[in-house]
Order: structure tokens, then C-alpha cells, then sequence
């Protein structure tokens, strides 16, 4: 039997507050307390409840016994893993990319390209950001594969704050650029192997550069607050 759909008032709340989130409003281990976010979302406990309970198994918070909810810290070695399930996925998507694109998304796809290539000449790391994850966004939009898509969708909200570092790492736009160049070339050239292909090569440096930071890392990183909006930037 089919799980019923959230009411409307559910799925404002959810979305506001999942957005909230993803931006970095909440930092990692953050405690969210249920009489503040009545009163920030105008909502009652029951669908705060439901709202939680929904971002908790989307993997963003935990809930924990007589404790609460708080935003949930993905740890690097479980971003390695998360990016190897989108390696699979994000490859898939972009074959199917390659096979449905219209001529109007091939001129839409080159533009990006574009746009990327003069966000790093001009060195501006945020705004190259924005653009990978319209790219990813891009291609998504272009498969026309709805599963696929809510799957890759979960995990970037999981990836955001990985992700945001990953773009600041130096000299890591000067390697993910040719790679984002490569699939949209793939895409543009209606070939689904070769844009299979150069998705998993692209997920593979990401892989590549999370076991570097995974190196780096302590094992518990202090919370922080200032971190990336939130708009899922793709390294």
C-alpha cells in the first residue's frame, strides 16, 4: 500500500525547514528545539513531528530518546560512500541524458560550459559553485528520470557541507572543470557511453579528493556556522 502524501501544511513546513538546513542555518549536531520552530514556521507539534520525522529519514537529522532532534554530521567516510552510490546513479542519469536531449538543451548545456569556464578564469570560486550544481541539476532535468532523480536529490542534501569545502580546496576547480567540460560534450554529442563515462571519471577525482580530505580531517569537527547557502555546489 502506497505511503499517503504530506498535507499542504506539512509540506511547507518541510520544505522551509529543509531548506534551512541545506543552507547551513543549522549547523552539523545543532540541537533544533521544538518551541522555536513552532513559532519560527507558524506550525503546530504534531506537524513539527511529522516534518522531523520526514527529514530524519532523509538521513538530514537524528532523532535521538528523551533528547531531541538535532542536524545530523555526515562524516567524510560516509560522504566517500554516499558518492559512490551517486558515481552509479549520476552515471546512469547522464546516459539518459545523452539519448533525450533536444536541440534547445544542447544550446542550453554549451552555455553552461561557458559560464563555468569564465567563473574560473576570474577565480570566482562561489560562483563556479552555483554553476556545477546547476550543471548536475542540468543534466538531471534533461534524463527525464524522476527515480533516479529524488535518489541524487536525498544525497547531495546529505553532501552539501562536504561539498562546500571540496570547492575550496586549491586548485580543485582547475581539475573539475575539464571533467564537467567532458560530459557536457558527451551529452551534447547524444552519447550515452561516453557520457557515462565521463560522469564516473568526474566521481571519481570527487572520490579521489574526500579520501584526501579524509586525511586532514579530525575525527570530531567542532560545529560551525559559516558555511556555503546552501545551494549544493557539486566539486
Amino acid at each position: 500500500m502506497s505511503t499517503p502524501a504530506p498535507d499542504p501544511v506539512t509540506r511547507d513546513v518541510y520544505g522551509e525547514l529543509r531548506t534551512a538546513i541545506l543552507r547551513g542555518e543549522y549547523a552539523p549536531r545543532q540541537r533544533l528545539i521544538e518551541n522555536e520552530l513552532t513559532e519560527r514556521y507558524a506550525t503546530s507539534r504534531f506537524v513539527l513531528r511529522n516534518v522531523l520525522t520526514r527529514l530524519q529519514t532523509e538521513g538530514l537529522i537524528e532523532i535521538q530518546p528523551n533528547r531531541g532532534a538535532r542536524v545530523r554530521e555526515i562524516t567524510v567516510p560516509e560522504a566517500i560512500e554516499i558518492t559512490e552510490i551517486r558515481r552509479a546513479i549520476e552515471g546512469l542519469v547522464a546516459a539518459r541524458a545523452a539519448e533525450q536531449i533536444t536541440d534547445e538543451e544542447i544550446i542550453c548545456l554549451r552555455e553552461l560550459g561557458r559560464s563555468m569556464q569564465a567563473a574560473v578564469r576570474a577565480a570566482d570560486v562561489l560562483r563556479y559553485s552555483e554553476l556545477n550544481a546547476q550543471l548536475h541539476g542540468t543534466v538531471r532535468s534533461i534524463a527525464r528520470h524522476n527515480s533516479a532523480t529524488r535518489i541524487i536529490e536525498q544525497l547531495n542534501g546529505q553532501m552539501v557541507r562536504h561539498q562546500f569545502r571540496l570547492s575550496l580546496v586549491p586548485g580543485r576547480p582547475s581539475v573539475s572543470l575539464p571533467e564537467h567540460l567532458e560530459i557536457i560534450e558527451a551529452v551534447c554529442s547524444r552519447d550515452p557511453d561516453a557520457a557515462e563515462r565521463s560522469m564516473r571519471v568526474h566521481l571519481d577525482s570527487v572520490l579521489d579528493a574526500l579520501k584526501a580530505l579524509a586525511g586532514t580531517t579530525p575525527a570530531a569537527e567542532p560545529a560551525s556556522h559559516g558555511e556555503p547557502t546552501g545551494r549544493g555546489p557539486l566539486p
